[in-house]
């Protein structure tokens, strides 16, 4: 049984764990499971057992914080002072950052024991996790299934129990896409909630957290964004206004994966007491304009360079990169234009519902090693098109959690959580209702 690590800092606290020997314990997990899986591109167990040791001491003190002593990783498009950070591209195999990124330091202001940094597509291009640095990440559910990318490390470390949280980004879906696909709770923060480095220009990405349990991800959310969201997780939602839409009015999903997401969501409304309705804005398939500031976005790494080192990019990138070099600016600008239109059309819809439920992915997942599905329900697919319903709330701003709902043939389905912007801590309320509604259980993960 994996401790949460809500369940460590009780234990710290009553000086029934120790926080040296459970640190230990993950790092001889990872020792064991990671050659399998590689959910980790580096690992820093001298610099984690330290922080161990210090975490020890303020407890003894009384003076430890809020995530001391509990095993955190980090993304690897995450600069981490003095620890090897690659952004899962060749390009920057052996770079070494002068400075933590803000929500680096302020895991460690708080004494979380940073063990590692999870694997990324490179640059975080896509929903699956295979770089030419790394290699490809797999599944703890079933290998040779995609753990879903790109924080795709940082999910199928969590769901095989190789440390308690992890720091996640999401630009179109990146936390909630692995987390479904691997069986574990995300949370895309509200737009500029938590400090993001590097700044980007696209107003899409963000960075959060990521846990076995929703009250995990609120820890980690408190200690990095200075909020108070743990106080008030087991609050009740009852009487909230609810929206479930099965496709928003233009997704392709799997009918299987659809039911499922249906069932939690009307267990959901019955169970915690909200008002649920059919329902979703009449608007089109977002994608056309998120596509042109993505690949824009992804193209601006390379304005200089792109015929220099293109022999060395992911070969799916480079072509994303080179379609993003052709753009013009007007283009770019207008994309920006309908991203706005398009949130401020959100922001119509979320003044009749509190919540918006839907599934999160529209399919389970697909083979690792490759960009993207074939398909969805029949539907041909590519790049991040098939992510329908993650994408949405990049260009909205809105928090958006995903939560396992249940299994389709043996793997993961999540159900995600929608609110208004600023409302993370209500958005991570309703997960955990449905949590402690329809508790979740490891069992069947293959995965030791």
């Amino acid at each position: 049984m994996i401790p949460s690590g809500l369940e460590l800092i009780d234990g710290y606290r009553r000086r029934e764990l120790s926080p040296v020997e459970v640190v230990r314990s993950v790092l001889e997990r990872i020792d064991r499971l990671n050659p399998e899986l590689n959910a980790f591109v580096t690992l820093t167990p001298d610099l984690a057992l330290e922080a161990a040791r210090e975490a020890e001491r303020a407890y003894a003190d009384g003076r430890a914080g809020p995530l001391a002593g509990v095993p955190v990783s980090i993304k690897d498009l995450t600069p981490t002072k003095g620890v090897r950070t690659t952004w899962g591209s060749l390009l920057h195999e052996r770079d070494v950052p002068d400075a933590d990124a803000p929500f680096v330091a302020r895991v460690r202001e708080a004494g979380g024991v940073i063990i590692g940094k999870t694997a990324t597509p490179e640059m975080g291009w896509k929903g699956e996790t295979t770089s030419l640095v790394h290699g490809t990440t797999h599944n703890p559910w079933r290998h040779g299934r995609t753990a879903g990318g790109s924080s795709g490390g940082a999910a199928a470390a969590v769901a095989a129990g190789l440390g308690q949280l992890a720091q996640g980004g999401d630009g179109a879906g990146s936390i909630r896409i692995p987390a479904a696909f691997c069986g574990i709770a995300g949370l895309k923060t509200t737009r500029g909630l938590v400090p993001r480095f590097p700044p980007s220009g696209s107003a899409l990405s963000v960075v959060g957290p990521m846990a076995r349990t929703v009250a995990d991800c609120a820890l980690l959310l408190d200690a990095t964004a200075g909020t108070r969201t743990l106080a008030g997780v087991d609050e009740p939602v009852d009487g909230l206004r609810a929206a479930w839409s099965g496709d928003l009015g233009y997704a392709a999903v799997e009918p299987e994966v659809r039911e499922a997401a249906e069932r939690a969501a009307r267990l959901l409304a019955e169970g915690a007491g909200l008002a649920i309705a059919d329902d979703h804005p009449q608007l089109d398939d977002p994608w056309p304009f998120i596509d042109v500031i993505w690949a824009a976005n992804q193209a601006s790494d390379h304005a200089e360079n792109f015929r220099q080192v293109r022999e060395l990019l992911d070969p799916g990138r480079a072509e994303v990169v080179a379609r993003g070099l052709t753009i013009p600016a007007t283009a770019y600008v207008a994309a920006q234009d309908a991203r706005a239109g398009y949130e401020l059309a959100w922001d119509g819809f979320m003044a009749g519902y509190d919540l918006v439920l839907t599934p999160t992915v529209p399919v389970t997942a697909f083979l690792a090693g490759t960009d993207n599905p074939p398909s969805v329900a029949g539907r041909p697919v590519a790049y991040l098109s098939w992510t329908a319903f993650t994408y949405p709330f990049n260009a909205t701003g809105q928090p958006a959690a995903t939560v396992p709902c249940g299994l389709v043939d043996g793997m993961p389905v999540g159900l995600q959580i929608v609110g208004r912007r600023g409302e993370d801590a209500l958005v991570l309320r309703a997960a955990r209702a449905f949590e402690r509604l329809s508790p979740w259980t490891y069992n069947e993960m293959e995965c030791g």
